[in-house]
């Protein structure tokens, strides 16, 4: 079963990745488990509350920031107190060249998992991401939704379950449910 709020997304995003090297990629993901269906080099998972994103960069046993060449978060920087703190995180942690991939819902019912706290546009995501060090150029940044995925996401069996016989996915940009973004820290 795939969430209405994330069809696009996921096939946005895969399509975005699979232009990556990612057989030669060492892949880290905060908290989901989306990367472990991408074919990297190396597959690392930090999962809150072992790990949190916003106290620092994940470190190895020296007390070095861990390096990574693809960081993933899937639904996530909408749970974190310190969303700023945890991006800025994730530019150190890194690799010269290396790639961040986010997924933040928009329009989507309040879910503390254990807190929610933010939303953002795709420009919002663009703009945050922009002020932790990621070049402008070196950005993309989409969303989706529609009027009719918005009411869906209103009915109490949340979240809904994507039905393509009746699911209308045309792009609305007044009701945009989810954003995400993959952006490039300069080499």
């Amino acid at each position: 079963m795939v969430s209405l709020n994330r069809v696009v997304m996921n096939k946005s995003s895969a399509a975005w990745l699979k232009e990556l090297p990612l057989h030669t990629m060492e892949l880290a993901e905060i908290s989901g488990k989306w990367g472990r269906r991408l074919e990297a080099k190396s597959y690392e998972r930090f999962k809150y509350p072992d790990h949190d994103i916003c106290l620092g960069p994940f470190r190895d046993k020296t007390g070095r920031a861990r390096q990574f060449d693809l960081i993933l978060a899937n639904q996530v920087w909408e749970h974190l107190d310190r969303p700023f703190a945890a991006l800025c995180h994730v530019h150190d942690m890194l690799r010269a060249g290396g790639y961040f991939w986010i997924a933040v819902p928009f329009y989507l019912p309040f879910h503390a998992a254990p807190h929610d706290c933010s939303r953002w546009s795709a420009r919002g995501l663009k703009n945050l991401l922009i002020e932790a060090g990621f070049p402008e150029a070196r950005i993309r940044a989409e969303d989706w939704g529609n009027r009719a995925a918005a009411a869906r996401n209103l009915e109490p069996d949340w979240p809904p379950v994507y039905d393509p016989a009746t699911d209308d996915l045309t792009h609305d940009p007044a009701f945009p449910i989810c954003s995400w973004a993959l952006a490039q820290k300069p080499e």
